[in-house]
């Protein structure tokens, strides 16, 4: 039997009429980096929400390693090591690296900010997930799009997680720096880290995705283990199961 971190069975959620799950079901496997592809409005955004406890799904179940859950509220999320980076990012652009990654969690020295402990645990942090960034004094809006997707890793995994969930962690990257980012994501994979990718961009994450779903219309129409077939494949075996639906 696979090893599973990750197990999401018949997730479902309405925004009143509006279906943006209707029955989603996938799986990720421990330590590998898993995707879930699909055009706008699939679903993808709904689905990590749900996972990382923003949004309370209307029926199905999470399982996370051996225990189920109807629903996950933020803080349930990270205690059981769910840590996630949004398209956003959420950064602080006027603010510099190490100020990022501690944001909401400053640490202190009396009534002073201990800027010197930020940095040293900032710039471990980043050396050991293989982010290269030469300044950490440097505002974070000066930096290179891979730069700022790792600052962003650097703060979700500040307290060590089990699963990352990543939302487009390319989106608005030039070739270059998506480059950098997807080898941070490999760099994570070989320490071990559990990766949840969601992407509507097929071709670049089967060359680092161990496992692919597709969503449509709020669930998951195939599941490919991306060793065992091709994009093309992939695409054709997506317009078959389109097919069958609308037959």
């Amino acid at each position: 039997m696979e090893d599973l971190i990750l197990r999401v069975t018949d997730i479902r959620k309405d925004y009143g009429h509006i279906q943006a799950l209707q029955g989603a079901s996938l799986s990720v496997k421990r330590g590998s980096i898993t995707a879930v592809v699909g055009d706008n409005g699939s679903g993808k955004s709904t689905l990590i929400k749900i996972l990382s406890g923003n949004i309370k799904p209307d029926g199905g179940s999470i399982q996370v390693g051996q225990e189920s859950y109807g629903s996950l509220s933020i803080k349930n999320a990270m205690e059981l090591g769910i840590r996630t980076v949004y398209q956003d990012l959420s950064l602080d652009n006027y603010k510099n690296s190490f100020e990022n990654i501690f944001l909401g969690a400053e640490l202190t020295r009396g009534p002073f900010l201990d800027r010197r402990a930020m940095k040293e645990e900032a710039g471990a942090i980043l050396e050991r997930i293989n982010v290269a960034i030469p300044d950490l004094e440097e505002p974070v809006g000066n930096l290179s799009g891979g730069q700022r997707q790792g600052v962003a890793i650097a703060r979700a995994l500040r307290t060590p997680g089990k699963i990352l969930l990543l939302d487009e962690p390319t989106a608005a990257m030039g070739i270059h720096e998506s480059h950098s980012a997807m080898n941070i994501l490999r760099s994570l994979k070989e320490q071990g880290m559990s990766q949840l990718i969601i992407s509507h961009n097929i071709h670049q994450v089967f060359d680092i995705a161990d496992y692919i779903w597709v969503m449509r219309l709020g669930r998951c129409i195939a599941g490919v283990a991306t060793a065992d077939t091709t994009p093309q494949q992939l695409q054709e075996l997506i317009l078959s199961r389109e097919n069958q639906e609308v037959q």
